[in-house]
């Protein structure tokens, strides 16, 4: 018996590509500090767009909640002259999962 349903990715090359572009020159004209809203707006963009097992998926996380452990990781990265970069990746994914979620059919997203 196979309980696993359709997986799929809608977004298109042309949206990937404006969001992407959109992410990149709010990074680069506010010198990094917007890098945390531009991460999320990508982010909504991609869960919105995929569906896993029948269920698409829903981001949460906002910009100011992740403006906060973005200063603090670079504060501690300047601090270790660079070592704990070496988190870094570990821990913007660990923040990124913790607000993805799947949204059974027929719910409702309240955002």
């Amino acid at each position: 018996m196979n309980y696993l349903k359709e997986s799929r990715f809608e977004g298109s090359v042309l949206g990937f590509i404006g969001y992407y572009l959109i992410m990149t020159l709010l990074t680069i004209f506010t010198l990094g500090i917007a890098y945390p809203w531009g991460y999320v707006m990508f982010q909504r963009w991609l869960c919105r767009n995929t569906v896993i097992d029948g269920h698409r998926l829903y981001f949460d996380g906002t910009g100011t909640q992740l403006f906060g452990n973005y200063i603090k990781w670079w504060f501690f990265t300047l601090i270790t002259v660079g070592i704990y970069g070496l988190w870094l990746y570990n821990k913007m994914t660990n923040w990124r999962v913790k607000h993805t979620h799947m949204v059974s059919p027929g719910d409702s997203i309240d955002a």
